[in-house]
């Protein structure tokens, strides 16, 4: 995640110490010391992973974008009770940052507030991550009661654009009640968006959605061509058209927190952001850019995400190095702890994805930018080229902007 309120802005979000091993970082000098400060890893490589966990398969809507090509159908082989227990105890041990509860449609699982609130009893983060088609008054407040620190609902587009990717007449009106529901009760909520031509065209609409409704947070996806989102290449953003919605989203950031609207906004899933970031804070502000710089570093961006820093369950147990990437399974839950699994790199693939810099090929390999953008999502140029280690097709630089050199910080 490329966080714009904090990279951009200067304005500090809760994810900081996560994301950029500090609270504040304002002052490059006093970087290093608020890593010790708030006692977060020296290095990004540290990190324990973030886990997407889809705890069901089923969904009530059918998405033309999902990466789980999920449908409303019973799916055989989903984890019980008891087994997803004892992968929530063995990820409160190996203690990971989150658990992203999500599907399909995770409010679909009869038990999902049992184990929300098992987690929670653990001292598990958990995230709920949903369509919102589902949360009416009385689910919202069973959302909240379970102890879910965030919901995150997806939302594509502004009323009939939304209904289009949703492949559902009248979702848009159930999922604006299910924000306003989380609102209503203080409950932490945000938006989610996959960017693609339908969604740029509703970019500003969004902005001003979020500020009338009151929600804090909005994180925008790069389109990953997984499950039926390699089906509707027609949607997926030219170059310039990712520059286009990038330079909204920093704008409109931008004029929310001058007006003192506070945002929490992010980009997901094309880590290229964070170098797109820097050198338009060069150009207007040249302090603000060496701060960047320095968290950006600190993150190391692809480097340290899928196998790393990022990792995916599945509804039947087995593990892969992120959501979109759920063809290549590194083992299954049932048979050996998550945790044993993650650490253990014997397979060829997650060894190389925790040193994956001395594989990349093309542009990737010759960038200035590799300690910032780390190769880009792996998934994504696999899916392009059939070499995992091949160019991320998603950059968006110029050729002259990636022979520029990461500056020293």
């Amino acid at each position: 995640m490329i966080n714009i309120t904090k990279l951009y802005c200067n304005t500090d979000t809760m994810g900081d110490p996560i994301r950029y091993g500090s609270k504040t970082g304002a002052d490059i000098k006093k970087f290093y010391e608020d890593i010790k400060e708030f006692n977060t890893p020296i290095s990004a490589r540290q990190r324990k992973p973030v886990i997407v966990w889809n705890i069901t398969r089923r969904c009530n809507l059918n998405c033309i974008h999902c990466y789980s090509d999920s449908h409303n159908i019973f799916y055989s082989e989903e984890l019980s009770t008891g087994q997803a227990k004892k992968i929530i105890k063995d990820l409160s041990c190996f203690k990971v940052p989150a658990v992203l509860f999500s599907g399909g449609e995770p409010l679909l699982r009869a038990d999902i507030f049992t184990l929300a609130d098992y987690a929670k009893n653990l001292n598990l983060r958990c995230v709920l991550s949903t369509n919102g088609t589902l949360i009416n008054k009385t689910i919202a407040k069973k959302i909240k009661k379970a102890g879910f620190s965030y919901v995150g609902i997806s939302l594509d587009g502004i009323g009939e654009t939304n209904d289009f990717f949703r492949g559902c007449k009248g979702a848009f009106k159930k999922t604006v009640d299910a924000f306003r529901n989380c609102v209503e009760i203080n409950q932490k909520v945000g938006l989610r968006l996959t960017l693609t031509k339908h969604t740029l065209r509703d970019l500003h609409k969004i902005f001003d959605f979020l500020e009338k409704e009151n929600i804090p947070r909005a994180c925008f996806y790069h389109l990953v061509s997984s499950g039926r989102g390699g089906n509707i290449s027609e949607e997926a953003l030219t170059h310039n058209e990712t520059r286009q919605a990038l330079d909204i989203i920093l704008e409109r950031t931008e004029d929310l927190l001058t007006r003192k609207i506070y945002k929490d906004i992010l980009t997901v899933d094309n880590f290229v952001d964070g170098v797109y970031v820097y050198l338009r804070l060069k150009e207007k502000n040249p302090e603000m850019a060496s701060r960047s710089l320095a968290l950006l570093n600190w993150n190391g961006g692809g480097v340290n995400s899928s196998g790393v820093g990022i990792g995916c369950i599945d509804y039947r147990g087995d593990v892969h190095p992120d959501q979109f990437w759920q063809d290549y399974t590194f083992g299954n839950v049932k048979l050996k702890n998550f945790s044993d699994i993650w650490t253990d790199t014997k397979d060829t693939l997650m060894a190389g994805l925790k040193n994956r810099t001395s594989f990349l090929k093309g542009r990737c390999s010759t960038c200035g930018w590799i300690r910032i953008c780390g190769g880009g999502l792996r998934a994504r140029a696999l899916k392009e080229h059939g070499d995992v280690w091949a160019s991320d097709p998603a950059c968006y630089l110029t050729d002259e902007e990636i022979k520029s050199q990461n500056p020293k910080f």
